[in-house]
């Protein structure tokens, strides 16, 4: 199905003219800042160039003076303390981060994380009956908690205190702990809203840090933990993310952590400058893959070795875990493929209903993100876990998931997440009506625009604006993430030079060299990954639109510049 391209509305055109001129930028450079919010030079300054002096005061997020108070009082009377976090990325850098910073601070320190099979999501019962068993007086809670009213309640009943520090959404009420850090809070005044999890931790530990005079040099160590998190957890990066996602890639770039540095050997990632992508791609998958297919506590493991040795050993575990998860997702992913397109129905249907009671419940989230972009359509992957069908559902671009499993909930036994990502666990007997029902719900309510992929372009320009001055420009506007994504542009009626050729295992991709019809124009090289489909119509020698980021290609020790191509219009004679 031919995806829709669309051409973002230009910014303000006095803002364009003002930046163009005090930057001395063009105009399409002037316009991506526009479109980004910047408005003039002293925003552009904190855009291209961010200030750890630019991050809030911590202490504006609510019930941060409580959450201090509390950690001076555990440290100075030298309490049992346990950090508690969920079982992924975020989850584990936020537990390595306070146990690196507390560790020096208390004798009797200890992490948990609970068990994505017996456990699940949150604050668990079983953990809560281990703190009071251990006699642990306060536990910390990162990246979840603020739902857990009741566990709290618990816990409190058993005079367990608790710190809070979550990002997520809150529910009617707040837990009774003693602080509740969470700037989703709708009484927490905190300007910036959009922290990971480690980021909210992060926060307390630079209040604690700025009560206690000590230098911000401590906390700088952390950055490369934090900024695995804000890529992993796809959080935007705008704002407070911004300015710590910047400085966390300086930090892994130039002296990681000895588990973050052997995480990235394992990863192939050994000499070029890591970027944002590198860590959702390679960095995440490996940290997530313990959490998957053995346990969460592997991955805090590596991210506080203090020794070279204890490192690799760990890291070779975890590699093996993203080696079975690897394989496990490709696996089902082809099971999944073949029972769809056994059904008869599946080419009239919104929505994919999928279950077998085999699959490992670790990567149904995986292949339900890969079945979403094959069929391009709402879906649910479900496999069976302590008599249960549990599993996994993905959206495609504006279409409230959570809203249409919400009204499927006399059906099922427990759910939660968001727009475009969910869990959700029925009786198995319950699976042949929540398919019917949530493909009817889905086909009432979705739309034939929300069913076309669609691309975002955020200008259209000519290849021979792609000066070296236009690409060093450019490349100060990463990191990229959401609402900051890598920019894409149009370039209509290009040519094939006469050297584009399908390349790959099976000729699926496409490596192109690319000018425009005038006797002037450069080459430029680009890829187009899974579209070979289109090398007979450009291979006519006509002209064809092309959409595509800008990048850079490494090969034997050269470095030039190539176009990432992400769809081609061509045009058939």
């Amino acid at each position: 199905m031919d995806k829709v391209w669309n051409l973002k509305q230009e910014g303000d055109s006095n803002i364009i003219k003002h930046l163009s001129v005090v930057l001395n930028v063009d105009m399409v450079i002037a316009n991506l800042l526009a479109q980004r919010g910047v408005a003039n030079y002293a925003e552009a300054q904190a855009f291209f160039r961010p200030k750890l002096s630019d991050l809030h005061n911590p202490m504006l997020m609510k019930d941060m003076d409580k959450a201090v108070e509390r950690l001076e009082k555990a440290i100075d009377n030298q309490e049992k303390v346990l950090i508690y976090g969920d079982y992924d990325v975020d989850g584990t850098t936020s537990v390595a981060m306070m146990y690196q910073f507390l560790r020096s601070r208390l004798k009797n320190l200890d992490y948990y994380i609970p068990d994505r099979y017996s456990e699940g999501y949150g604050i668990s019962k079983t953990s809560i009956l281990y703190a009071a068993e251990q006699k642990i007086s306060l536990v910390i809670v990162l990246d979840c908690g603020i739902k857990a009213v009741e566990k709290i309640q618990m816990a409190k009943d058993l005079g367990i205190d608790f710190i809070i520090c979550d990002h997520h959404n809150p529910g009617d009420s707040i837990p009774n702990a003693v602080a509740v850090l969470d700037p989703k809070r709708l009484d927490c005044p905190y300007p910036y809203k959009e922290l990971s999890g480690c980021g909210v931790g992060f926060k307390l530990l630079q209040a604690f840090s700025k009560r206690n005079n000590i230098p911000f040099s401590e906390l700088t160590e952390l950055l490369d933990l934090l900024v695995v998190s804000i890529a992993s957890d796809i959080v935007p990066l705008t704002g407070e993310n911004r300015v710590l996602a910047h400085f966390g890639l300086k930090k892994l770039n130039t002296s990681p952590s000895i588990g973050l540095k052997t995480i990235m050997q394992f990863s192939g990632l050994n000499t070029e400058e890591k970027s944002v992508s590198d860590i959702v791609f390679k960095i995440g998958p490996r940290l997530n893959a313990s959490g998957r297919i053995e346990h969460g506590k592997k991955s805090v493991a590596i991210l506080t070795a203090t020794n070279e040795e204890e490192a690799l050993l760990l890291g070779d575990e975890i590699n093996s875990y993203n080696e079975i998860r690897k394989t496990l997702d490709r696996d089902i992913t082809q099971e999944a493929l073949e029972m769809i397109k056994r059904d008869p129905e599946h080419e009239s249907k919104n929505a994919t209903v999928i279950y077998n009671r085999d699959w490992h419940k670790g990567v149904v989230g995986i292949v339900a993100s890969r079945l979403t972009e094959y069929f391009y359509r709402p879906t649910v992957v479900l496999t069976e876990s302590n008599g249960l069908a549990t599993g996994s559902a993905r959206s495609i671009r504006d279409f409230d998931l959570y809203e249409a499993i919400g009204a499927c909930s006399d059906l099922l036994e427990s759910y939660g997440g968001h727009m475009y990502a969910a869990g959700l666990t029925m009786k198995i007997e319950n699976i042949y009506e929540f398919s019917r029902r949530f493909e009817e719900i889905v086909t009432k309510q979705i739309t034939n625009q929300q069913q076309v992929e669609s691309i975002d372009i955020d200008a259209k320009i000519y290849l021979s604006d792609i000066t070296p001055k236009f690409f060093r420009i450019l490349k100060q506007f990463a990191p990229f993430g959401p609402h900051n994504m890598m920019p894409v542009f149009v370039t209509e009626n290009v040519l094939d030079s006469g050297t584009s050729r399908p390349v790959g295992k099976n000729l699926e991709h496409l490596k192109l060299d690319l000018i425009e019809p005038t006797s002037t124009s450069a080459q430029f090289s680009g890829i187009a990954f899974n579209q070979s489909q289109h090398f007979d119509a450009i291979n006519q020698g006509m002209p064809f639109d092309i959409c595509y980021s800008i990048t850079e290609n490494e090969f034997r020790g050269k470095t030039s510049l190539q176009l990432y191509i992400r769809d081609i219009k061509a045009k058939t004679y």
